[in-house]
């Protein structure tokens, strides 16, 4: 350290020593340095991961908010529309939901929530917002067991709009379609014309929407006509329904409203 401070003939030497110690100093350094690329690189790689996991589970969970929303929106768009239907009708309703499914496939049945304690009887007419659904069959206190106008156990006499040609239109049970009964040659009745609720029998009230005539066919020998239908209504996507009240019973349905109070 002295002669350092009184001479500078070492400084040569000095750099000659540090320029060939240098490669020696990088090629040692170089496993830890590599160990710590390694550790530096998994761990991005691990950091990476991490995040990719974490937005794909943001992801998953924002579509299935979406798809929630999106559901909303259909299940508000179609009580508005049945509502509006509500307010189009003469008759006096009560709007119910869907609680089942009747799993026999040969029975075209639904519950709804609503029973006696809602003044709802056997025989009541059940829309949806596009047409007749079809009729309460059984009551119990706070549930109702309907059978969709599609059941072959189920008939309901129509009008054809157009020609105001009457006929009875009969369930055809899994393939969810309505037969036109006793159709002859002879009958106005096309492809397309719109078939009402004639009022007949007193069961359902007249003028509701039931089905789109879509196969009209005659065969020689044959003393009537095939006549299909669709049924307006959308029996198997309908969540929202509505019970229909005649006067008279909609008043009995206020006195024992009264009665009750």
């Amino acid at each position: 350290m002295f002669i350092d401070h009184i001479t500078d003939w070492l400084d040569g030497p000095r750099s000659l020593l540090t320029v060939a110690a240098t490669p020696i100093i990088v090629v040692a350094d170089l496993p830890g340095r590599s160990v710590r690329g390694l550790d530096e690189t998994f761990s991005s790689r691990d950091d990476m991961r991490r995040r990719i996991a974490e937005l794909e589970r943001e992801q998953l969970l924002l579509k299935v908010r979406t798809e929630k929303m999106a559901a909303l929106t259909a299940e508000n768009n179609r009580l508005r529309d049945l509502l509006g239907s509500a307010a189009k009708l003469q008759d006096n309703v009560l709007v119910a939901e869907l609680i089942g499914v009747n799993p026999d496939p040969e029975e075209q049945e639904v519950m709804i929530d609503k029973g006696s304690v809602d003044n709802v009887f056997v025989g009541q007419p059940v829309l949806d917002a596009n047409g007749l659904m079809g009729q309460v069959v059984e009551v119990s206190r706070y549930s109702s067991r309907v059978l969709l106008i599609s059941d072959v156990r189920h008939s309901v006499p129509v009008q054809v709009l157009r020609s105001s040609l009457r006929r009875i239109a009969q369930g055809m049970g899994l393939e969810r379609q309505l037969e036109l009964l006793h159709v002859n040659s002879t009958a106005d009745i096309r492809v397309g014309d719109q078939l009402l609720s004639s009022g007949l029998g007193n069961r359902f009230p007249r003028g509701y929407p039931v089905g789109t005539v879509e196969k009209v066919e005659f065969e020689p020998g044959r003393p009537f006509a095939e006549v299909r239908a669709t049924p307006t209504a959308q029996l198997d996507r309908t969540r929202h329904v509505l019970l229909v009240f005649s006067e008279s019973r909609h008043s009995a349905r206020s006195d024992a409203a009264t009665t009750e109070d």
